[in-house]
């Protein structure tokens, strides 16, 4: 790659250029497409590299990328890819099926190179390029992923020269070589994020020159920074709350975008640390062992207080692990099934499981001494530390303390499994599989100086039997009815308590772009989609273009609270080197 010819401050352009700057309120944990997982990152590689398929604006339907069409076999285990000859790398190269076929070998022999994505490739047998137009997989067994490989295709000729893809974080020489919309040309860690429009984008240049993602640790600066012109637009952290969106309404030049998101917002439970290899790690509360301990947790839980409270009706209260986006998955726990709101009931089975209080009113462990359950959440994200304060409210009077452990980073003590409770969040693709691998024994770390692709250490063997069996199932209603089962079955185990399925709350200036695309095209989010077309899309206020790039160019503005949108589904931490909740794509 070529040396970077840097700019001085990350959000200036030459003279007469359309910048769009962002302000995001997450830094950046790689720009290797083989180790990044954070929102932002994964973002920036849509910009940056094409993917075999993507997913249409409108309904997230599946659509040509890199390939243009794609057919399976009788037996379904082999499947043929045309790709495009109209793509070409930055660097003038053309982009080939080779290089679609490398970076699928790579990531299947290399576990470096597997770090963030190396569920979509387990299954592959044999990858092959018979020609620059034509790439072969040959499975060991159906997957019904295929035309859902959300894999960044990196350019062979490039990434061939990487000694060591654990460690590289491909953040020194610039521009970066792709092919996607936009050209990675700088960057300055917790600072800026800086690309310039691919003219040559063979699915046509973006309308902005640049676009700059400025990171802002203080949420409340990057609104600042909105009214005052200084960014275009404002993603929050991933949304804004609700006072700063109630209090951008009505601004000369502003408008907030408020619909159904993508990500849901939980409580994830240390079910116990460990590697592969059997070997116990961390230090998470015992108690927590215990299904029964972790039910009435979540008894003690009230969704709707979260919602109505802290989300401010700009949410809808959590059950199952895909938003109701995606209604295809969606679950809902039956009458019997539910862990409904109950702090009686949720204090008799804590006495049931042999947690009993004290005379002071103290539940006590079994080793004799009161419980205090330690929970990381993010020191930048309001919505943690506000839910934090019920918990310490509503647990307390089930005789538990609470601690709070809030902290710029929590990658660290979440890998080394030193939790009890975590904040945790994840966007959902139009396909579930990626989301559901990240709580398979499979995804455990191979000892415990390994990273796995974990969210957090759960591994339940009939858990993993119903993943097996959506992953080799092509029927699209069966499969769905097999994901309702393991979301059931998570629901269930109570490692995980999703709380709130959060509304996708951003604004951005009127004065600064004319028309953005909105996924879905009806009401859906603008910053973090499946696919580039926001950024893409985007019309600046002053170029006199009243179409966009595209049928639905047109943004859907407004308060959406609580409209739950018939789309497709999908979702997103895998191994890596996770970046804690909400942090993921």
């Amino acid at each position: 790659m070529a040396p970077s010819a840097s700019a001085k401050d990350g959000d200036g352009g030459d003279g007469g250029s359309k910048v769009l700057t962002v302000a995001v309120a997450q830094s950046v944990d790689s720009l290797s497409p083989f180790l990044a997982v954070r929102l932002l990152s994964t973002s920036i590689h849509r910009l940056t590299y094409e993917y075999l398929t993507n997913y249409d604006p409108k309904d997230n339907h599946v659509i040509p990328g890199l390939a243009t069409e794609w057919k399976s076999s009788p037996d379904k285990l082999t499947w043929t890819y045309t790709i495009r000859s109209d793509s070409k790398w930055s660097d003038g190269e053309q982009a080939t099926a080779e290089d679609a076929a490398w970076t699928f070998n790579t990531m299947m022999t290399d576990p470096g190179a597997a770090t963030a994505n190396g569920s979509f490739v387990g299954n592959f047998a044999k990858v092959t390029a018979p020609s620059p137009t034509q790439l072969v997989i040959r499975l060991k067994k159906p997957q019904a992923t295929m035309t859902a490989l959300d894999v960044p295709i990196v350019p062979k000729h490039v990434w061939e020269k990487v000694d060591d893809f654990s460690k590289f974080n491909n953040d020194k020489d610039f521009p970066v070589v792709g092919n996607g919309p936009f050209v990675l040309t700088d960057y300055k860690p917790d600072s800026y994020v800086r690309l310039k429009a691919n003219k040559d984008f063979w699915r046509g240049a973006p309308k902005f020159d640049e676009l700059v993602f400025r990171y802002y640790k203080d949420q409340d600066a990057a609104v600042a920074a909105l009214r005052k012109g200084e960014v275009s637009f404002v993603a929050g952290s991933p949304s804004l709350t609700p006072a700063q969106a109630d209090s951008l309404k009505g601004e000369e030049n502003i408008r907030v975008n408020d619909a159904p998101g993508r990500r849901f917002y939980a409580l994830a439970t240390n079910p116990g640390a460990r590697a592969k290899d059997g070997t116990e790690f961390g230090d998470g509360d015992p108690s927590l062992l215990d299904q029964r301990v972790r039910n009435a947790l979540f008894m003690a839980v009230d969704r709707k207080a979260i919602v109505d409270k802290v989300f401010q009706g700009h949410a809808v209260q959590g059950a199952g692990y895909i938003p109701p986006r995606f209604s295809s998955y969606f679950f809902e726990p039956s009458a019997g099934q539910e862990l409904a709101y109950d702090p009686d009931k949720a204090a008799r089975l804590l006495d049931e499981a042999g947690y009993r209080t004290n005379g002071d009113g103290k539940r006590l462990g079994k080793d004799g001494k009161p419980l205090d359950y330690r929970i990381l959440c993010h020191a930048t994200d309001p919505n943690d530390k506000a839910v934090g304060k019920y918990l310490q409210e509503w647990w307390g009077e089930l005789g538990i303390s609470v601690t709070l452990d809030c902290l710029d980073n929590v990658t660290d003590p979440w890998l080394a499994g030193k939790y009890d409770l975590a904040f945790d969040g994840w966007s959902v693709n139009p396909d579930p599989d990626f989301v559901l691998s990240i709580h398979t024994c499979d995804a455990l770390p191979a000892t415990p100086k390994d990273t796995g692709a974990t969210d957090n250490f759960i591994c339940d063997k009939q858990y993993d039997e119903l993943y097996a069996r959506q992953l080799a199932e092509y029927d699209a209603g069966k499969r769905a009815q097999i994901v309702k089962q393991l979301q059931s079955r998570l629901y269930d185990t109570g490692y995980m308590n999703v709380m709130a399925y959060p509304n996708a709350v951003e604004a951005y200036r009127t004065d600064q772009i004319k028309s953005i695309t909105t996924m879905p095209s009806d009401a859906g989010n603008i910053y973090g989609q499946d696919g580039y077309w926001s950024w893409w899309s985007a019309v600046p206020a002053d170029s006199g273009d009243s179409s966009g790039s595209s049928s639905s160019t047109g943004t859907v503005i407004g308060i959406v609270a609580g409209v739950v949108v018939l789309v497709g589904l999908g979702v997103l931490f895998a191994v890596r080197r996770r970046a804690s909740a909400d942090d993921r794509e």
